[in-house]
């Protein structure tokens, strides 16, 4: 008797799969017409995974996996279930350590008490995916999630309805992360998918508008108040621009002008800078030893700097404290 076909799917990598073709070009694994809604396939699964079946690819919409067990034990690398539809299945209890499942559609999936520890989820699809009691520390995302390479794409293509509902379908799954995270005492990488999902939502506000200036302002500030070092490079920033300022402008010490002369000897304008620095530092901490008096236009810039100093020195406590009481 001749070989039955085999089925005609290969995977981006050039995997060609060695099952049966179920007369349709398709074995029953990638078989994407082959409606699998609540079919208990977890074992049987299991059993072609360790057969060596290519589990890229699968199409397993809809499909019941309870307590599915893809480990490989004291194997550096797990399955690789890249490019595989597990949209609406019901992944409960399942045990994914370490596996490959970039490039896939997670959508709603139900992932209650799963294990997802060290998975690759590169450019996968987590929209809507139900992550109670779910262990997600040390998964990869990836730089960017896929629908948002998926939203810059579409505003390079001018279609800004199109990115916006992108980013707010980023936002929605960073989201889901957070709480996830928050559930399991991962307060840190919570922290992250707090700042990634409020950069989001900035991505949506309209270009130029008040909310997306206020946005950037504040990320750039303290990185939506999970980023100290931010405030601490404000600061910084602060005071050396405020220095220059007053070496400009001029500042005053016993009756004496510090300012910029460059009729002036390089070691008087030396010390006028330090001078400035000095005075910078002073002001921005809102210690005010009156040593230094500023002059002109020096005045104005000199309470503007108390004024951020006193408000950047109160808010890096606060995130600061934040951060590590966490």
């Amino acid at each position: 008797m001749p070989d039955k076909p085999c089925c005609s799917y290969t995977s981006p990598d050039n995997k060609q799969c060695q099952e049966t073709d179920m007369g349709t070009g398709f074995c029953f694994w990638h078989d994407k017409k082959f409606d699998k809604t609540g079919l208990e396939l977890t074992q049987k699964l299991e059993r072609y995974a360790k057969k060596g079946g290519l589990l890229q690819g699968l199409e397993l919409q809809r499909a019941n996996l309870t307590g599915l067990n893809l480990v490989k034990h004291d194997e550096e690398e797990g399955f690789d279930l890249s490019y595989s539809n597990f949209y609406r299945t019901n992944l409960s209890g399942a045990h994914l350590f370490n596996n490959k499942i970039a490039h896939a559609s997670l959508m709603k999936a139900n992932l209650h008490e799963a294990s997802l520890h060290y998975c690759n989820l590169q450019h996968t699809n987590l929209l809507g995916i139900k992550l109670s009691n779910t262990r997600i520390d040390n998964i990869d995302l990836g730089i960017h999630l896929l629908q948002e390479q998926q939203a810059k794409a579409s505003l390079k293509k001018q279609d800004v309805a199109k990115a916006i509902d992108l980013y707010e379908q980023s936002e929605e799954i960073y989201r889901n992360l957070r709480k996830a995270s928050e559930q399991q005492g991962l307060f840190e990488l919570a922290g992250n998918f707090t700042f990634n999902e409020l950069r989001m939502r900035h991505e949506q506000y309209p270009k130029y508008s008040l909310k997306r200036l206020s946005s950037s302002f504040i990320n750039m500030l303290c990185g939506y108040g999970e980023k100290p070092q931010n405030v601490i490079r404000f600061s910084l920033s602060l005071i050396v621009i405020c220095a220059l300022c007053y070496f400009l402008f001029g500042v005053t010490y016993n009756d004496t002008l510090l300012k910029l002369n460059f009729s002036a000897p390089l070691s008087d304008n030396l010390s006028a800078l330090l001078n400035s620095f000095y005075f910078s530092v002073v002001t921005f901490t809102t210690l005010g030893y009156g040593d230094i008096t500023p002059i002109g236009v020096s005045r104005l810039i000199a309470a503007i700097e108390a004024f951020c100093g006193s408000f950047s020195l109160a808010l890096f406590v606060v995130v600061f404290v934040k951060r590590m009481t966490r």
